[in-house]
């Protein structure tokens, strides 16, 4: 019998995952079109078409996010006309039923073949009404409502201006991690705590406030830095984990591990302020992080579930900063972290 070669799968659109893959290897890794199609199984010719002759670096290289985007966007937009552009009655029974009487698109769907048994052409689905709601106003709902239609978005249930496609931030959020330093790549030295510099943080919450804590440990030694931010925003926890870790000296700035929080996105800054390496554990695994973890149960021994941080004094944090850093530690001999910290390094956090 005669043997027949494999053919590589084409047609077939790329997926959020293989864009990554395309993103991290065309503009990480430098690797060429003809190697990468042949990592994804796919035609060179599919790939070079992808990419679209963006470069690896700087201004306009190929973003896997924005490309996946923009291909639901096409596929999306294929045949994607106004099914009551020519059905005047069935539009002004959706808008009348959505704005006088504040039933939901499913409602509408579902009530249309009881009132009209007879008119085949009064019949809609819900998701087709959906789709009209956003047709109406430009960009997607970002933009003004078209000249001559009516905003229907203030009469859904939730109200929101733009509507995120199913499954779009789930797949988002892969792609995010799948390309995020992975603490697997992170130098066996760190694991094995033989030198000073390499750090963990975390974010503590409150419940009661926006107001949350940010906390640096070094994982040889035991220090532990801590502040307010004022907020979970990337902007506020990076502005506290740059300011107390860049009065350190580099020698003793070597890596950063964190979870993988919307927090802590921004690792690439990081990277350049302080001049160290960032690497991610992976998700639901905080002992990866149990430095860290640990200290976190110490500061909530000065600070408990249900504390409100927003009424927590700066000098309060201070205080219970310094008595932890100066608790005696067994797996030091009884020496403190700060005194390990200082014999090593002769760096001094408190003057």
């Amino acid at each position: 019998m005669r043997k027949t070669k494999n053919k590589k799968r084409g047609g077939k659109p790329f997926s959020i995952f293989e864009r990554s893959k395309i993103e991290t290897r065309w503009c990480i890794d430098f690797k060429s079109i003809s190697e990468i199609a042949g990592e994804l199984g796919r035609n060179k010719s599919s790939v070079s078409r992808e990419i679209q002759g963006k470069p690896r670096k700087g201004r306009g290289r190929y973003q896997a996010h924005i490309a996946h985007e923009r291909a639901l966007k096409r596929i999306q937009n294929r045949g994607n006309t106004s099914k009551t552009s020519k059905l005047p009655d069935l539009k002004k029974y959706i808008e009348n039923k959505m704005i006088d009487e504040q039933w939901s698109p499913e409602q509408i769907s579902i009530r249309l073949p009881i009132e009209f048994r007879e008119n085949k052409l009064m019949r809609i689905a819900t998701e087709s009404i959906y789709q009209e709601v956003y047709r109406r106003v430009k960009r997607d709902g970002n933009g003004f409502v078209k000249t001559g239609e009516v905003d229907l978005r203030p009469h859904l249930t939730r109200r929101h201006k733009v509507r995120a496609k199913k499954g779009f931030r789930k797949a988002r959020k892969l792609e995010r991690e799948s390309l995020l330093p992975s603490i697997e790549d992170r130098p066996k030295a760190v694991e094995k705590r033989n030198r000073l510099g390499d750090w963990e943080d975390d974010t503590i919450v409150s419940k009661q406030t926006l107001v949350r804590l940010k906390n640096m440990t070094e994982r040889k030694s035991g220090v532990t830095l801590f502040e307010k931010t004022a907020d979970g925003s990337i902007g506020s926890c990076d502005q506290v984990a740059i300011k107390r870790l860049s009065r350190l000296p580099k020698s003793v700035l070597h890596t950063l591990t964190r979870d993988r929080g919307s927090e802590n996105l921004n690792w690439k800054h990081i990277e350049k302020e302080l001049g160290l390496k960032v690497y991610f554990a992976h998700a639901y695994s905080s002992y990866e992080r149990g430095t860290n973890e640990n200290t976190n149960g110490l500061i909530r021994r000065y600070f408990p579930k249900k504390t409100d941080f927003a009424k927590v004094t700066d000098d309060e944090l201070k205080r219970a900063e310094y008595l932890i850093n100066t608790r005696p530690r067994k797996r030091h001999g009884g020496l403190t972290p700060l005194e390990v910290l200082f014999n090593e390094t002769g760096v001094a956090i408190y003057s």
